[in-house]
C-alpha cells in the first residue's frame, strides 16, 4: 500500500485539511491542491488550499485558484504538503513562528515526485515520493485509486491539469506511457481536454502593455557560455508593476530555449530582501543540476531555484557552474558505450520495478514510490 496505516486512519480522523504549496507555485502544484480540495471534499472533509505567495495569473484556468489563500488556519487538523519536499521552498511559511508549531505538532502528509534532494522539511512527517510520477498529481491518482477516493470530474480536471502542466502537454522525456494512460481514465472521469486547452489559452492572453513589456525583456536577453546559455533578469520593480498580469518569466523563457544554439534558458528576478529566484528551461537534460547547484530542485529539462545574494556575485557563479555542467554534459554524452550500458542499467531497473505492487516504509522504492518517515 502507499499510504501507511496510521496515515490512512489520521486521514479518515481528520475533519480538517489545511493543503500547502511551495512559494513557487506552478501547474502541477495547483492542480494537485486543487485536486486534493475535489476529492477530501467530496470524502466530507473541510478543505483549504494554502500558499504564501499568489497564485500567477496564468495558472487561473485551473479551477480552484482563486479559493487559495495566503492565510495559514492553525486551528485545523492535519497539512498535506504538495509538490515539494525541499526546507527551501517553504521558507516563507516556515519562517511563520505559528505555522511551523503547526507542523511540529500535527500530522504531515508529503507528495512529491522530485526525487533528487534529500527531504529536508524540519518537522516529522510521511513523504511519498515518486521519482517515476511525471507530475505530482500522477501519485494522488494512484492514491485515490487504491484508497478508493472518490475521483469526480472536478477532481479529474484538476489532475488533468496537473500532468498536462509538468509534462508541457505530454511532451517532455519524463513523460511515460502511464501517463497517457492516467489522462485517458481522466477523461472517462469526465475531462475534457479541449475546454481546459481553451480556458488555457484565454488566461495566456496578453494586453498590448504586457505585449510591449514582453518586447524590452527580449531586447535585454543576454548571451553566455558560448552562446549556449540565455539569461534574463527581472528586477523587483518590473515584478511588482506586472505580476498580477502576467509572470515576466513566463513571456519569454520559451523563446529564449528556442534560440538557435541555446541549451539553456534562465529568468532571474531579484528582491529587495537580496532574493534571487531563477526559473531555468534547458533542451538538454541538465536543469535540476542547475537548481541544485543554488539548493533548488527540478526535473531534467524545467527547475528553479531561491538564493541570497548581490547578483553581480551570483551570476558569474551560475557561469561558471554551467561551463562545468556543458563540460561534463558533452563529456557523457560522446562516451556512446557509457550511455548503452547506462539505458540497460535504467531498462533494468524499470522491469523490477513493474513487479512490485507496495510500498515500503523504510525508503526503499518498490513499485516506483518511496516512502519516508520521520518520527510520528
Amino acid at each position: 500500500m502507499i499510504l501507511s496505516d496510521e496515515m490512512r486512519e489520521q486521514i479518515k480522523q481528520a475533519k480538517k485539511i489545511v493543503v500547502c504549496q511551495a512559494e513557487n507555485p506552478d501547474g502541477d502544484s495547483l492542480g494537485s491542491a486543487t485536486a486534493l480540495e475535489a476529492i477530501l471534499g467530496d470524502m466530507g472533509k473541510n478543505i483549504v488550499m494554502q500558499c504564501p505567495v499568489q497564485i500567477p495569473g496564468y495558472l487561473h484556468y485551473i479551477s480552484g485558484a482563486d479559493r487559495v489563500t495566503l492565510d495559514f488556519p492553525t486551528d485545523y487538523d492535519m497539512a498535506i504538503i504538495v509538490d515539494t519536499s525541499a526546507k527551501t521552498l517553504m521558507g516563507k511559511t516556515l519562517a511563520e513562528p505559528a505555522f511551523l508549531n503547526f507542523f511540529m505538532k500535527h500530522p504531515v502528509l508529503v507528495l512529491d515526485h522530485h526525487e533528487a534532494a534529500e527531504p529536508d522539511l524540519p518537522f516529522d512527517a510521511e513523504y511519498v515520493i515518486s521519482a517515476k510520477a511525471a507530475a505530482t498529481g500522477e501519485i494522488i491518482y494512484h492514491v485515490a485509486k487504491e484508497e478508493k477516493w472518490p475521483i469526480s470530474s472536478t477532481a479529474a480536471e484538476a489532475l488533468y491539469c496537473s500532468i498536462q502542466s509538468d509534462t508541457l502537454g505530454l511532451t517532455v522525456q519524463d513523460t511515460t506511457p502511464e501517463s497517457f494512460e492516467i489522462c485517458a481514465d481522466l477523461m472517462r472521469h469526465g475531462v475534457v481536454p479541449a475546454t481546459v486547452e481553451e480556458k488555457r489559452r484565454e488566461m495566456m492572453k496578453k494586453s498590448p502593455r504586457i505585449l510591449a513589456y514582453k518586447g524590452r525583456l527580449i531586447e535585454r536577453i543576454e548571451y553566455f557560455n558560448d552562446g549556449r546559455t540565455a539569461i534574463v533578469k527581472i528586477p523587483f520593480d518590473e515584478i511588482h508593476e506586472y505580476s498580477n498580469e502576467y509572470n515576466p518569466t513566463m513571456l519569454v523563457i520559451d523563446e529564449m530555449r528556442l534560440v538557435v544554439g541555446v541549451d539553456v534558458a534562465i529568468g532571474i528576478k531579484t528582491y529587495p530582501d537580496g532574493k534571487l529566484t531563477g526559473k531555468v528551461r534547458t533542451n538538454i537534460p541538465v536543469a535540476n543540476l542547475i537548481a541544485e547547484h543554488f539548493g533548488g530542485d527540478g526535473h531534467a529539462f524545467a527547475a528553479g531555484f531561491r538564493t541570497y545574494g548581490e547578483l553581480m556575485e551570483v551570476e558569474p557563479e551560475l557561469i561558471q557552474a554551467l561551463d562545468k555542467i556543458y563540460k561534463e554534459y558533452d563529456e557523457a554524452n560522446h562516451v556512446d558505450e557509457s550511455a548503452k550500458a547506462a539505458d540497460n542499467a535504467l531498462a533494468a531497473a524499470e522491469k523490477n520495478e513493474k513487479s512490485g505492487h507496495h510500498a515500503s516504509l523504510n525508503g526503499n522504492s518498490i513499485g516506483g514510490f518511496k516512502i519516508v518517515r520521520k518520527g510520528k
